[in-house]
């Protein structure tokens, strides 16, 4: 871990227990979406009071329970039927013992703020894109403490791509989650934007927050690389704009059998224009400072450098390094015109499941961050809404992972065995008009296959890819 890093955390630290007090009591004339009501402040037993009573309640109608106090929120569909029936066997969803990570800004700061530490296995790829940028990803391969299960009838492995949170922090539970999901078969890989953890800036351009131009050409990519394989994905906090927006932009074309988001942020303008409690506020602006640092002589021709790292909230942050830019500066409003992630969301054609916690310090109470109406409406959105678990947390007691983990890896299971079924019927459907019907292999997904072409640079430019 660099030394910035570590006296990052530390400063993280103080600034949430410093702020912890502040952080409990809404700021006066603030919107409605800004509020953070934060459960836990008086002791444990009020704060069941206030989660059996309080936010949760308000999505009990119409809403399927599970167990943990959870609720599955979704348009009734035979897939959500599927869903339900594989949550409420989960174990991953079981209450256990109360400990003393169940405060929601434990969870969260236990997320955030400790090191990653020892024990994966990583293969870097640099991905030079067709503007000369450079984006990372990291193979996970290692280590795999048990045997490996398979993740289809196949053997072949479903890849998992994983986004980290906006900010480009590689988190505890990112590498938690690659861990597990290379143990249960999966081939995980880490998208990184440019100049995020380690990838060097080689053009004066940054990946706005809800682009997915970059994350079209990585996938692109991979498919190329295993043109057969299933893919998931997965997304952590805000980094779910960039997942959002590309399902939404490709809709039945982005090459994926399914996704999931852990605490994501839907309502960004909003959630940037309320701002955050000042200690996230402040912790995740001065990371970002911090990482942006080393570019400074860069990013000079491009933006305001000085009230850049003036910026005393994220959206002013935000703000002046994509909208007051010299070249093109454009106006606020434009800027969410382009990068909202809920700006195609009619056109995604590919289950997501978002999981978020009643209790998130970050986002904010569910009643206000959360647009309801999109799971009601949409057949292709399913909320798993927790009473307990922070912002991204959902920690239980050391060593196990995050029960989120194990309910993402259910999930694409469950999703599996759906689409395989399906493909089975059709299978059988089709033997009264053809006797080859009845013999046809249905063992693995329907797969949008990558046909292989000899004029590869006319797509993308893959000689041009660095590895280490």
């Amino acid at each position: 871990m660099p030394p910035w890093g570590a006296a990052l955390a530390l400063l993280l630290a103080a600034l949430a227990l410093l702020g912890l007090l502040a952080a409990l009591l809404r700021r006066p004339g603030r919107r409605a979406v800004g509020a953070r009501t934060l459960p836990g402040a008086q002791g444990q037993d009020h704060e069941e009071e206030v989660d059996g009573a309080g936010t949760a309640d308000q999505f009990s109608d119409g809403r399927e329970p599970l167990p943990g106090g959870c609720r599955l929120i979704c348009k009734p569909s035979a897939l959500a039927q599927c869903l339900l029936r594989a949550l409420r066997r989960s174990t991953a969803l079981e209450p256990g013992p109360r400990s003393w990570l169940s405060g929601p800004h434990l969870q969260t700061l236990c997320h955030f703020v400790l090191p990653v530490g020892p024990g994966s296995d990583l293969a870097r790829e640099y991905l030079q894109l067709a503007d000369d940028g450079l984006v990372a990803l990291d193979w996970v391969v290692g280590p795999c403490a048990r045997g490996r299960r398979v993740t289809n009838a196949g053997g072949l492995p479903a890849v998992l791509l994983v986004i980290p949170n906006a900010w480009g922090r590689l988190t505890r539970n990112v590498l938690g989650l690659c861990l597990l999901a290379l143990e249960r078969g999966y081939y995980p890989v880490i998208f990184h934007r440019r100049g995020h953890h380690g990838c060097p800036l080689v053009s004066p351009r940054l990946q706005p927050f809800g682009d997915p131009s970059d994350l079209k050409e990585a996938i692109t990519y991979i498919r190329f690389r295993h043109p057969a394989a299933p893919l998931f994905a997965v997304s952590e906090g805000s980094g779910s704009a960039l997942l959002l927006s590309y399902l939404g932009e490709c809709g039945s074309s982005s090459y994926m059998t399914g996704a999931a988001c852990i605490s994501p942020v839907l309502c960004c303008r909003e959630w940037f224009e309320a701002g955050l409690p000042w200690p996230y506020e402040r912790g995740f602006l001065l990371h970002q400072k911090i990482a942006l640092s080393r570019y400074a002589t860069a990013l000079e021709d491009t933006v305001d450098t000085g009230k850049l790292f003036r910026s005393r909230s994220l959206r002013e942050f935000e703000e002046t390094l994509f909208c007051h830019t010299k070249s093109f500066p454009i106006s606020w409003d434009t800027y969410w015109d382009h990068n909202d992630p809920l700006r195609d969301v009619d056109e995604a054609a590919v289950p997501v499941l978002c999981i978020c916690s009643a209790d998130d310090p970050v986002c904010g109470p569910p009643n206000h961050f959360l647009p309801t109406e999109l799971f009601h409406s949409n057949p292709y959105f399913f909320l798993l809404l927790s009473r307990h678990g922070g912002h991204c947390g959902f920690l239980r007691q050391e060593p196990l992972p995050a029960w989120s983990h194990e309910v993402i890896v259910e999930y694409f299971r469950a999703l599996t065995e759906f689409f395989r079924t399906e493909e089975r019927m059709k299978g059988l459907s089709r033997r009264g008009v053809s006797f080859l019907g009845g013999r046809r292999r249905w063992g693995t997904l329907p797969k949008r296959e990558v046909s292989p072409s000899s004029n590869l640079e006319e797509i993308f430019s893959w000689k041009r890819s660095y590895t280490r």
